[in-house]
């Protein structure tokens, strides 16, 4: 079950796309540091990453997330229902395995569900 103050605070930060707090999270495989974001930034960043590359699957793949709501929000019409966000999402993140190696994303996204701990702010 996903912590209920973490998703209100993603809730919060999908009001505004230019808002990003950082960061700590405890995953099953590490820890996870970088900015969270809303769902709606982590979008604008992901098209605008794939639209630098060449080739036409690239753009086809930078509309994909927006698709992919687009499609939700369909098969959702006529339900008045608010989420609270399932999904979250990090820009600049860094994995940390073990204590024994690293691995720098730009962007990041995973279930709330997996999420064991967090704290605002990075290590030092």
């Amino acid at each position: 079950m996903p912590d209920l103050q973490l998703q209100l605070l993603i809730q919060l930060l999908d009001r505004e796309l230019r808002s990003s707090l950082p960061i700590t999270l405890t995953l099953a495989g590490g820890v996870l540091h970088g900015d969270v974001i809303g769902h709606e930034a982590w979008k604008a960043d992901w098209a605008r990453s794939l639209r630098q590359v060449e080739g036409e699957g690239a753009n086809l793949i930078a509309e994909f997330p927006e698709t992919v709501d687009q499609g939700i929000r369909e098969l959702g019409a006529g339900e008045a229902t608010s989420q609270l966000p399932r999904w979250i999402h990090l820009r600049d993140a860094t994995m940390v395995f073990g204590g024994t190696g690293s691995l720098r994303l730009p962007l990041w996204r995973g279930r709330l569900a997996d999420v064991s701990g967090w704290a605002l702010g990075r290590p030092q």
